[in-house]
């Protein structure tokens, strides 16, 4: 099944790739390796989690604003996921996000709990949706 999720448009950009989905807030600051890409913040569900390439989903960020400079190390390096999606933005991902030219949408019309770990999808910043070809939990 292929469904095209609506959401808000936050960075602009395409970017595809299997599903990593958090029901957690993430911090990149202290809780992403900004050189591996690798989930490290302790007991964090995702703990151990490659997030590069990946589509990643989770509620909002967490942390220092310097967490938006980790997502642009992220990116310049090449561990940078391939596309972000929030239930709901805040400035650091945001920003992280357009700096890094790592594409992210959010507000989107399904839950991000009915979102699959390992499910194909494609997300375009530029009009806000995402192509998800899978079922929903």
């Amino acid at each position: 099944m292929i469904l095209l999720i609506r959401g808000r448009g936050i960075a602009k950009g395409h970017g595809a790739g299997l599903m990593l989905v958090s029901l957690e807030p993430v911090s990149f600051l202290s809780g992403v390796d900004p050189i591996t890409g690798t989930i490290v913040e302790k007991g964090h569900p995702l703990q151990g989690e490659n997030i590069a390439g990946r589509v990643l989903a989770f509620p909002y960020g967490k942390g220092s604003t310097v967490g938006s400079y980790v997502l642009y190390a992220l990116s310049q390096n090449g561990h940078a996921p391939a596309a972000i999606i929030n239930a709901e933005a805040e400035p650091i991902i945001a920003t992280g996000a357009i700096i890094g030219k790592i594409p992210m949408i959010d507000r989107i019309e399904v839950p991000i709990q009915r979102l699959k770990n390992g499910v194909y999808a494609e997300v375009n910043g530029d009009d806000g949706e995402m192509l998800y070809e899978g079922d929903l939990a």
